[in-house]
């Protein structure tokens, strides 16, 4: 079993031995989740996502390409930013990662645990 962990205080996913910056939201939960490769037909999460939670009012929590559908909202270039701060609060509980890191994420840790820390 590969461990994904999240970390919200660095803002950073971590897998395979390997860290990366992620997008995070004051909405995303702490505690240990079941990832769910699923498909979606918005066309803005890029096809698939990896669910992990539910929201209190039944939305689904994400692991997905970063969505880019506010420009204002400025998230590639904050989750390019080296600042953690710049990757916190983004969100609405969803965790954002870049388009190649997303690839990895499904081509090793679908159907595994995630674990998100303070």
């Amino acid at each position: 079993m590969i461990d994904v962990v999240v970390s919200l205080g660095m803002a950073t996913i971590c897998f395979a031995g390997q860290c990366h910056p992620a997008l995070i939201g004051a909405q995303t939960p702490t505690g240990q989740f079941p990832i769910v490769h699923a498909q979606v037909l918005d066309p803005a999460y890029g096809g698939d996502v990896l669910a992990y939670a539910r929201r209190k009012d039944g939305r689904p929590l994400a692991i997905h390409r970063v969505w880019t559908q506010l420009p204002q909202q400025h998230r590639v270039e904050r989750l390019a930013s080296a600042r953690a701060a710049e990757r916190r609060g983004v969100t609405g509980g969803c965790i954002n990662v870049m388009p190649d890191v997303f690839e990895k994420l499904v081509d090793c840790c679908s159907n595994q645990m995630l674990r998100i820390q303070p």
